[in-house]
C-alpha cells in the first residue's frame, strides 16, 4: 500500500479561491480530503522579491490521480506559473489510507 496514496501542494491567492480549489477537487473525486492553512510567502517573481499572504493546500489523494489532479489544478488556478508539487506517503495509517482509495476516483 506504500506509495499509492499522497499529497499534493498548491496555493491560492485568498480563502474563497482555496475553498472553491478544495471543493473541485473533493466533488469531483481527485481528492478524499483538502486542507486549508493560511501562510505567507516570499519569493522572487520578475526580478522582484515579493511577500504575499496565501493559502496553503494540502490534497490528499492517489497517486494515480497526481496528473489528473494537477492538470485540473492548473486549468483553475488564477496564478500564471502555480506550484504544484506532490509526494507519495513512504507510510501511513491503513484505515486512513483506504478512506483516501474510497472516495477518490478508482484506480486505473
Amino acid at each position: 500500500m506504500s506509495g499509492e496514496h499522497g499529497v499534493l501542494l498548491t496555493t491560492l491567492p485568498d480563502r474563497a479561491g482555496a475553498q472553491a480549489m478544495a471543493r473541485l477537487l473533493v466533488e469531483e473525486k481527485l481528492a478524499a480530503c483538502v486542507q486549508l492553512l493560511p501562510i505567507e510567502s516570499f519569493y522572487r517573481w520578475e526580478g522582484k522579491v515579493q511577500n504575499e499572504g496565501e493559502v496553503l493546500l494540502l490534497i490528499k489523494t492517489r497517486t494515480a490521480l497526481f496528473d489528473t489532479a494537477m492538470a485540473r489544478i492548473k486549468a483553475a488556478h488564477p496564478y500564471t506559473v502555480p506550484e504544484i508539487v506532490c509526494w507519495p506517503f513512504s507510510a501511513g495509517h491503513p484505515p486512513y489510507l483506504d478512506w483516501i482509495g474510497e472516495n477518490t476516483l478508482p484506480a486505473a
